[in-house]
């Protein structure tokens, strides 16, 4: 028995283990009820009486060792776990997430919607030149949004300002790309306007522009009513007004029915029943020659929008400015729509 404990206690010496699944194997193959060591102490019984002294001693140090061996095995693994999880990088003190901003959920729920239909992003500088915010657009040189009540102008002659709509972007497509186009454009522009619970000197537009053979405005309309579908619920019905926009003819303003009084009139919708959201319209022939595209083979529609209207329309916020003022208590209550 003495030579069993030996080889035994050798054995129990020289375990290795490469996770915690083999060293509880270990535990049960050595130390359970039914394990070897166990087992010698069931034979311990059948020992003289003159060797039980010694062979109990050993059959104590061959069970302490085989404890030691597995808890020093388990310590380890419980160790490098704890030290993998550990974040250095970590700052001691709690970091609560973020939130996106509102209107970063609004855009990005605009251009999902419209990426369904094909459109693609395309995105433009803000100091902009008179020509591509202007003069590609079809605006005439006596029109008031040229005026310094509309335009923050940075220069004069060359004239050089911050961007007052994002259809800027939309010259640039068109006298970079060939039909057919299909682009979105989202951004920031200015105006300088009185800054109030319902106007700013900067705000958020999403403008977007389709050309290609034979597209009319049907197709306009049909784009439009799926936005507002898909943004505002199934239930939602549009309407178009004539309107008027130097860059589009026709042009139409676009509104959409109340969804809090289901078209019936109530204090947010002015008692009408809609509301406006939107500016549209096929583009304008002089528009597509002066970015060099043959206005005989080619039509397209064009419309824009602004993020913050549809931000204030989907979560009703009643001061504008509450977007821009960094308001944690504000932009909290967005955790839901994200």
């Amino acid at each position: 028995m003495k030579y069993r404990i030996q080889a035994l206690l050798q054995e129990v010496q020289n375990l290795t283990a490469s996770n915690k699944e083999e060293v509880e194997q270990l535990r049960l193959k050595y130390l359970s009820k039914k394990g070897e060591i166990s087992q010698l102490f069931s034979d311990f019984r059948n020992v003289a009486g003159d060797e039980k002294r010694i062979v109990g001693q050993m059959l104590n140090e061959l069970k302490n060792t085989a404890q030691d061996k597995l808890n020093e095995m388990k310590d380890a693994f419980d160790n490098q776990a704890g030290a993998d999880a550990l974040d250095l990088s970590r700052s001691q003190s709690p970091i609560e997430f973020g939130t996106r901003h509102p209107l970063s959920i609004v855009k990005n729920e605009i251009i999902d919607i419209f990426s369904r239909l094909g459109f693609t992003v395309a995105e433009g500088p803000e100091i902009e030149d008179d020509w591509h915010v202007f003069g590609a657009l079809n605006f005439p040189p006596e029109h008031p949004a040229r005026d310094m009540q509309d335009t923050f102008f940075i220069e004069k002659n060359p004239d050089v300002l911050l961007r007052t709509h994002t259809s800027s972007v939309q010259s640039h497509v068109m006298t970079t790309q060939k039909p057919p186009i299909r682009v979105l454009c989202p951004g920031r522009v200015y105006r300088n306007e009185a800054i109030s619970y319902r106007a700013h000197c900067f705000f958020h537009q999403v403008e977007g522009l389709y050309i290609d053979k034979n597209v009319s405005f049907a197709d306009l309309k049909q784009a439009l009513l799926y936005f507002a579908k898909e943004m505002f619920g199934e239930n939602t019905q549009i309407r178009l007004r004539p309107s008027y926009f130097p860059f589009t003819e026709p042009s139409a303003e676009m509104d959409i029915s109340c969804d809090l009084c289901g078209g019936k009139g109530c204090n947010f919708c002015k008692h009408t029943g809609w509301v406006e959201i939107l500016g549209c319209g096929m583009v304008d022939p002089a528009v597509l020659e002066a970015c060099g595209i043959d206005s005989k083979v080619y039509s397209g529609y064009a419309f824009g929008m602004g993020v913050e209207r549809i931000a204030n329309l989907k979560f009703r916020c009643k001061d504008l400015r509450m977007f821009s003022e960094n308001d944690l208590r504000f932009l909290k209550q967005f955790d839901s729509a994200m």
